[in-house]
């Protein structure tokens, strides 16, 4: 089926002008003004709209065991949520625990995602151990088309890694081409304080920061960048939430560390006052690293402004307020994560573009093209151009709105953005060619997402010597 878009204007990172697309077999196969379109094609106007490349979501969880239960969302209903939302790609994490083995958690994920997504999707695959087997296996993976990796230095004999698994890994990344991403604290200080505080009587949720300061999440960056330059790997900071570990990433950057930055939606709206409400609600904003003082938030809005930031997640990770219950008697043993992925494009335009200084090429790059250079979808996602994917996004600048758990689609029965109001939302959404998301609502193919393979393309920088 032929798609033309009509009267929009196009923008992508680079650019901003008016015109038509013309979409055919799946790709973009014209970009101009005045296109007419042939007797079979769909036409759809989009005067007064803007077109932008459809976005990607680079830190997303779906199937997630994790703290005696299991994230809410299937990948059905997170992707029908990301497509109305105007993510129409997605990285998830693939995440078996230590004690499980890596190959067989790999091939549960793929097997819990084909068939069910409704939007194109990839991995990242999680090292949460590294013995005998795993450089093999891993080896594996990446020729399946999983290219970029995920380690954890938090949650000890969970997902977390020693430093001498991270060094392992991180050679391996370095000598195949792939792109580490990392959970950056650290496990040990975060588990003595954890205990420090518990053993004090306090066991709210408002204690879950304090047991991970800022230090510890500066410390853990800085110490991944360590390894990066020791290694000559390519690595990425996930969900970065302060100026401490900020400064951390910059300097590493200045000393030629390829070292890429992740922030996530909530550390540029929300601030640690949420998870010190009493009770849920509370409990609802716990997640690692925690919501920090106010005073980062303006420090991440500039940052990503200034590309010191290179993109914007998610990390959704839904558990209902029940499961955030679990936690009641210890805030260590409440699930950590809140629900994102419907939200973050209409967020961050509002808060950062209309209302911000966020300037919207960066908008775009952030939230669509930087993430697919950097974990190998570029050209054919994340930009509008003849030859790409027809991932595309008609959006409404003049809508209205305000954000709530009553209207959203992701599997969960709270919202940690509830009230927040937003200005502007996708009215049409294609995932190559085909329209799933049309006024507003999603109309599409269940399961037309694909698994996305990638192929390696960091090349190995010189490793320092260790001898």
């Amino acid at each position: 089926m032929a798609l033309l878009i009509k009267g929009g204007e196009i923008v992508t990172a680079e650019s901003r002008s008016c015109g038509d697309i013309f979409i055919e077999d799946e790709t973009i196969t014209h970009i101009g003004l005045d296109f007419t379109a042939p007797p079979r094609a769909e036409v759809i106007d989009a005067t007064g709209k803007l077109i932008f490349p459809g976005f990607i979501d680079p830190h997303v969880h779906i199937h997630l065991p994790f703290m005696a239960t299991f994230a809410k969302d299937t990948h059905a209903t997170a992707s029908k949520a990301a497509l109305i939302g105007g993510t129409t790609t997605f990285i998830e994490m693939c995440c078996p625990s230590r004690t499980e083995d890596a190959l067989e958690g790999y091939q549960t994920w793929k097997q819990k995602a084909a068939g069910n997504s409704a939007c194109d999707y990839a991995f990242h695959m999680a090292v949460t151990r590294y013995d005998a087997n795993t450089e093999a296996q891993l080896r594996e993976i990446v020729r399946d088309g999983t290219a970029s990796f995920k380690i954890f230095l938090a949650y000890k004999n969970f997902f977390g890694v020693t430093d001498e698994e991270m060094f392992s890994t991180l050679k391996l990344a370095a000598e195949l081409g792939v792109i580490t991403t990392a959970h950056c604290e650290n496990a040990e200080l975060v588990g003595q304080l954890q205990q420090i505080l518990l053993a004090g009587g306090k066991i709210g949720p408002e204690w879950h920061e304090p047991s991970r300061p800022e230090a510890v999440e500066a410390e853990g960056t800085g110490r991944f960048a360590t390894f990066l330059e020791q290694t000559g790997a390519a690595g990425y900071v996930v969900h970065l939430s302060c100026a401490p570990a900020l400064r951390a990433a910059v300097e590493a950057k200045l000393r030629g560390v390829r070292l890429y930055v992740e922030s996530v939606l909530p550390h540029f709206l929300l601030d640690k006052t949420y998870a010190e409400r009493p009770g849920v609600e509370g409990m609802k904003h716990v997640m690692s690293p925690p919501l920090r003082d106010k005073r980062n938030l303006s420090i991440l809005w500039s940052a990503l402004q200034a590309g010191l930031i290179d993109t914007v997640g998610t990390d959704h990770c839904p558990f209902d307020t029940d499961q955030k219950l679990l936690g009641a008697e210890a805030f260590t043993q409440i699930p950590n994560g809140i629900p994102g992925i419907e939200d973050r494009v209409n967020l961050m335009y509002t808060y950062g573009v209309k209302r911000g200084a966020l300037d919207i090429h960066r908008f775009v790059d952030a939230l669509s093209t930087r993430p697919a250079k950097l974990f190998g979808l570029f050209p054919r996602k994340g930009t509008i151009a003849i030859g790409a994917d027809a991932d595309l996004v008609i959006y409404d600048p003049e809508y209205r709105g305000t954000i709530s758990a009553a209207t959203q689609h992701s599997n969960n029965n709270y919202n940690g953005f509830e009230g927040f109001a937003i200005e502007g939302r996708p009215t049409h959404v294609s995932v190559r060619g085909k329209v799933q998301v049309r006024d507003g609502v999603f109309v599409g193919e269940p399961g037309r997402g694909r698994m996305i393979k990638r192929e390696p393309h960091y090349g190995a920088q010189g490793a320092k010597d260790a001898g």
